[in-house]
């Protein structure tokens, strides 16, 4: 079968498009450091050959009269030394460019995505090939001499690689898994009667109740969210720190709290931001957007966007009452585990992909569902603090798990958030920022180093007094 040549976008990816600005390109950022220099023609080699397994990749986009969609393309990737700001712009609608690029410096490997083209768990997918590939042709002495001749662009022959213990499969440019599963049109995948096996604690409805739909204005009000402002970089470049530390003493402190890792780090961000702000008044309630990836309970090889985003909070009282980490931490799972399940999370995008497919939307022009889409963006970016994404525990092939240390992830960011993930043992935080204050980092640092954490920091340089320190050993 022919693969396709174009498809729409997905359900997630039309926000990033509407959203997207200087200061948040809406870029994300996945790196893997590995056990020596990179060597940029076996890196090259390596993603010619991946790239082929990626035919999403190969994709362009482009904008119609009533919406985007991702085109295939005849471009080749090329490698480069790291010489942008992270997570710097990729997508332009003036230039017809793919959606990605591939870097290195010193002896890390970065892959840099614009977010419409895939997700966290899918660039993984494409990071964790490209590692393999590269290492594999480093244990076997390189690649063939005509590929080393300087100024060869040919692309690599994938025979060249050695053997791998199992064929990859070849992510097409294929329909979103959005409409396979939510559509109107066909049967809910999560059975209702299977929603949950806790007990109610809501009140039953009584037919009375049932009846009456309370007016907005009659309900009680939404607590104050309090927005997190700074001082802005000076160029819009985005603000990265990175902790780094044992995964296994930071996972012993979060089940002593009875609760996830991603819940216990949630609730050390709202405690290290309280604590570094100082009173937050009227405005007392801290919001996070906390992305899952929907692959673990509907099944999907697309390497296309598909997660969803759950909103936790937490009102900090003038008191202080319940605002101790351990009740911080129990309050945050106990509202992200009932929206967590595939039921709730298959109610909510049924919604939204219902709100995305009524006939007036889809016959407005493309810059006005933009404009709409920013204005929806807008008003759920006034509900939230901070965001939180955690890419969970990556194990990678050989040889590539035995070679490979620390892994990273950070997006760039219209508000202070972080973003986890760990390998080898090693638990990497990535904290961004549009602002260049740190405070809440080191707050987060120490609280942690506190109860016995031991956390490495490092922090990219971003106002011109930083970047001149950064270039006084070149002079």
């Amino acid at each position: 079968m022919t693969p396709a040549s174009w498809v729409r976008l997905d359900n997630a990816s039309n926000i990033f498009l509407a959203a997207r600005s200087e200061a948040d390109p809406k870029v994300f950022r996945l790196s893997a450091e590995v056990d020596h220099d990179v060597e940029p023609r076996l890196l090259q080699q390596a993603l010619d050959a991946t790239y082929e397994q990626y035919r999403l990749y190969h994709a362009v986009l482009r904008g119609g009269m009533f919406w985007y969609y991702l085109q295939t393309s005849n471009l080749r990737p090329r490698v480069t030394p790291e010489h942008l700001p992270t997570c710097a712009p990729i997508y332009r609608e003036d230039r017809r460019n793919l959606l990605f690029r591939v870097a290195y410096r010193r002896h890390r490997v970065i892959l840099e995505i614009f977010h419409a083209l895939s997700d966290g768990t899918g660039a993984l997918w494409f990071l964790t090939d490209l590692l393999n590939a590269y290492l594999r042709l480093q244990v076997a002495g390189g690649a063939p001499a005509a590929t080393r001749e300087e100024g060869t662009q040919r692309p690599a022959d994938p025979a060249s690689l050695p053997p791998d213990d199992e064929p990859q499969p070849a992510y097409e440019l294929i329909a979103d898994s959005f409409s396979h599963y939510f559509h109107r049109g066909r049967e809910p995948f999560a059975p209702a009667e299977a929603e949950s096996e806790a007990p109610r604690t809501a009140p039953l409805r009584t037919a009375a109740t049932a009846a009456v739909r309370i007016p907005r204005w009659l309900r009680a009000p939404r607590p104050r969210v309090h927005r997190i402002r700074g001082t802005r970089t000076p160029d819009n470049r985005t603000r990265v720190v990175e902790l780094t530390m044992p995964a296994q003493s930071v996972l012993t402190l979060a089940r002593a709290e009875q609760t996830s890792l991603t819940m216990y780090l949630m609730a050390l961000f709202f405690c290290a931001l309280r604590q570094s702000i100082g009173p937050l008044g009227r405005a007392n309630t801290l919001a996070a957007s906390i992305p899952i990836n929907l692959r673990q309970f509907f099944p999907s090889t697309s390497a296309r966007n598909f997660f969803a985003t759950v909103r936790v909070e937490h009102a900090f009282d003038a008191e202080g009452a319940g605002d101790d980490l351990g009740s911080i931490c129990r309050a945050l799972e106990a509202q992200f585990r009932p929206k967590a399940t595939p039921q709730a999370l298959e109610r909510k995008l049924r919604r939204l992909i219902r709100f995305e497919r009524t006939p007036l939307l889809r016959i407005l022009p493309r810059v006005l569902k933009d404009a709409i889409l920013r204005l929806i963006n807008w008003g759920n970016n006034r509900g939230l603090s901070v965001a939180v994404s955690n890419l969970g525990r990556v194990v990678l092939p050989e040889p590539a798990g035995s070679r490979v240390g620390r892994m990273l992830f950070h997006v760039s960011a219209v508000r202070p958030q972080f973003c986890a993930m760990s390998h080898a043992g090693q638990l990497t935080i990535s904290f961004t920022s549009p602002f260049i204050e740190t405070d809440h980092v080191r707050a987060f640092a120490r609280m942690l180093t506190e109860q016995g954490v031991d956390v490495t920091v490092s922090a990219a340089r971003v106002t011109e007094a930083e970047l001149a320190t950064e270039q006084e050993p070149s002079r």
